[in-house]
């Protein structure tokens, strides 16, 4: 059963930011950053067992400005974060980060002087993964909720309307300190 037999007149209607998002989400290439446990985790879901190369990302490129995903996986320290920045800031647009690991969402249990509490502290997150670490059946269900987000997302000033909507919902949001938690 192929596309031709669901659309019997051979006329499929869409719009380009359709197309785009489609052909996007299958072509995202992760930035190598792994800096702890989480790392170990991450490449397993590159081997074979787990095969991340079915959805179009079986290459970790080594230089930021071939990759649109920063996995961030571990702990980021002080010393880090700034390196962290610029190699986020070296990624062609679009980018997308996801933050792997309790450590990398939020610190974990690290709660020092010396590590980043939460590394959307130093670059804007898209997908928090928890787990520690977390295992790489967890790491591809990310990436393909990943892929949902790239491919429904817009284009052009749509898109910048989009950033700038959820950057702003993000900066107004609460402090987690001031959330009632189940402790308190």
């Amino acid at each position: 059963m192929g596309l031709e037999e669901k659309v019997p007149s051979g006329i499929l209607l869409t719009t380009v930011e359709n197309v785009a998002g489609y052909m996007r989400k299958a072509s995202v290439w992760p930035a190598t950053f792994g800096l702890a446990c989480c790392a170990i985790e991450m490449m397993t879901s590159g081997g074979p067992r787990y095969d991340i190369g079915r959805f179009g990302m079986e290459v970790f490129r080594a230089s930021p400005r071939q990759a649109d995903l920063m996995i961030v996986a571990g702990r980021v320290s002080q010393k880090m974060a700034p390196v962290l920045r610029q190699i986020y800031d070296q990624m062609p647009d679009p980018k997308w980060v996801l933050a792997m690991g309790v450590c990398a969402s939020s610190g974990g249990m690290f709660n020092n002087y010396a590590i980043v509490q939460g590394v959307d502290h130093v670059v804007p997150v898209d997908m928090y993964l928890p787990g520690c670490p977390p295992r790489p059946e967890m790491l591809i269900d990310a990436i393909l909720k990943l892929h949902e987000q790239v491919q429904h997302g817009k284009l052009g000033k749509n898109r910048d309307e989009q950033v700038y909507e959820a950057e702003s919902v993000a900066l107004n949001a609460a402090p987690t300190s001031d959330m009632p938690g189940l402790l308190r």
